[in-house]
């Protein structure tokens, strides 16, 4: 995979609001410049999804729309309207994510759950009505304009086992063993130090914890020129592993009972729409070459 991205906030499918061209990666870029303008780029493309929640629309690449679910096929029907009851708008409006990994992840009474870039924090809210009032539910994000939306949205809910911080997901500003699952909603792909964030994510879960996450993953090898576009990783595509690869990862961090399930596979008419929304025609084509390439997965995996 390219030599690109790092962290994150809430999930996948960035909005770009608006198309620019697709910006390329240069090869001959130090890595470390790389991973600071991948950092940048994800930054300024979720602030500038919050300043569009609150103006009332739903960013979805670059469209908008202001109903439950993305525009493009990535975010949209994620959540049905019984997991929406009681979740602040502006939440839902705010999730960019891929899949629901807090259906998925059998989480329990008493439990505490920490959510790797929790964006609005929608799957941090409903973490903590599953795990109730014994329980805690967590959300990390890097960027502040997410989580000033996120605390809001914790106070119109009411949630009181709720706590939103600040930090990387690769330096989870957490104590070693101090939660019971690890989620995440199509956030790790967007991360250039993949390896670091599955060991911090193994450092702080307890013995048997559970890894439970939606994610992007890539079924083959992704064209070059994908790899190496911005806008691609800022949308999950490009910064996405392949399924072996995700495996190796889990694995060499320590995690057993490792399982990889296919939620969505992108198909050629998924691309040219995400293209039409978001990319520009240059990248539209670009696209096309990704039939069936991309899919959305539900990764599990166990602490021993």
């Amino acid at each position: 995979m390219a030599n690109t991205t790092t962290e994150t906030t809430k999930s996948c499918c960035a909005p770009s609001c608006c198309a620019e061209e697709a910006k390329p990666v240069a090869r001959e870029t130090p890595a470390a410049a790389i991973n600071e303008a991948v950092r940048d780029e994800v930054k300024e493309r979720y602030g500038q999804a919050v300043k569009a929640v609150l103006s009332g629309s739903k960013p979805s690449c670059c469209g908008s729309n202001s109903g439950l679910g993305g525009t493009d096929p990535i975010t949209r029907d994620l959540y049905d309207a019984e997991q929406a009851a009681g979740i602040p708008a502006d939440a839902l409006l705010a999730s960019f994510g891929c899949g629901n990994p807090t259906a998925l992840a059998e989480l329990r009474p008493g439990e505490a759950v920490l959510d790797l870039g929790s964006g609005g924090g929608i799957d941090v809210l409903l973490s903590a009505k599953r795990v109730g009032p014994t329980g805690k539910a967590y959300g990390l994000d890097m960027t502040d304009e997410m989580l000033e939306l996120a605390m809001k949205n914790k106070a119109r809910a009411g949630a009181t086992n709720v706590e939103f911080l600040k930090g990387h997901i690769e330096a989870i500003p957490l104590p070693a063993a101090s939660v019971d699952v690890i989620i995440s909603n199509c956030v790790i792909n967007l991360s250039t130090h993949k390896d670091q964030v599955l060991k911090e994510a193994f450092r702080v879960l307890r013995p048997g914890g559970r890894f439970a996450v939606s994610d992007i993953v890539v079924r083959r090898e992704l064209p070059e020129e994908a790899k190496r576009s911005m806008e691609l990783w800022s949308g999950c595509v490009a910064g996405a592993l392949l399924e072996s690869e995700y495996v190796e990862k889990l694995r060499a961090a320590g995690f057993t009972d490792i399982e990889i399930e296919p939620t969505r596979i992108y198909t050629k008419d998924d691309a040219v729409e995400m293209a039409s929304s978001c990319c520009g025609e240059d990248t539209e084509s670009l696209l096309k070459g990704l039939d069936g390439a991309v899919m959305s997965a539900f990764i599990r995996a166990k602490k021993p």
